[in-house]
This record gives structure tokens, C-alpha cells and sequence, in this order.
């Protein structure tokens, strides 16, 4: 059997461009499982139900399960992306992405 990959992610963003969407409550739709990966800096992720704070790094990614509401609020200069499944992660998932390095010499957060 194969590693579930993701099916869709959202693009990169950082502290200014994250959208106004993400930073209030919002959640995944039945069936769909979100990661969020910070490739730079710090992000906390704030779980409504039940209600829980996670500070996410490059080490440490969040899981959204379906349908459970939540938002996140960037900690200073941040760059980060949302990887959608339409299963649960495998555990692959929350390792650090093999690109983190490509895209830290393409670009910084001065």
C-alpha cells in the first residue's frame, strides 16, 4: 500500500500575506485532514474544541482533523503552507519537508 500524498496545498505564505480566513475560526470540511508546516519562525495554533494552543517550528507541524475549528496567529516573521489529505496523514508528514533548504536559499525573512 502507498504513503497517502496530499492532494492539495496552499501556497507559501508569511506574516503579512497569511490570509484574514486562517488568522480567525475556520475549519476543514468533512473528510478532509489539514498539516501546517512553518518553514520559518514560529506560528501558534489555537484549537476551539477542544480548546488548546500548539506553538508550531519547522519541527513541529499541526494537525487539523476534519471539521475541527481552529486559527492560527503568526509569532513575529513566519512562512508557512497548509498540506490537505483526504485521509489521515501518514506519519511521514510531520517531518521536516525535504524542500525546507531549496526554499530557504530562494528566500529570506529579513
Amino acid at each position: 500500500m502507498t504513503e497517502a500524498l496530499p492532494y492539495r496545498s496552499t501556497p507559501v505564505f508569511d506574516q503579512d500575506t497569511l490570509p484574514a480566513a486562517l488568522r480567525t475560526r475556520h475549519n476543514t470540511k468533512a473528510g478532509v485532514w489539514g498539516v501546517i508546516r512553518v518553514l520559518e519562525g514560529e506560528l501558534k495554533l489555537t484549537y476551539l474544541a477542544p480548546p488548546s494552543e500548539l506553538l508550531l517550528t519547522p519541527a513541529t507541524p499541526g494537525l487539523i482533523e476534519p471539521q475541527q475549528p481552529h486559527f492560527v496567529t503568526p509569532m513575529g516573521k513566519v512562512a508557512m503552507r497548509v498540506d490537505f489529505y483526504d485521509q489521515p496523514p501518514p506519519p511521514s508528514a510531520f517531518s521536516a519537508p525535504p524542500v525546507l533548504n531549496r526554499w530557504r536559499d530562494r528566500r529570506t525573512l529579513d
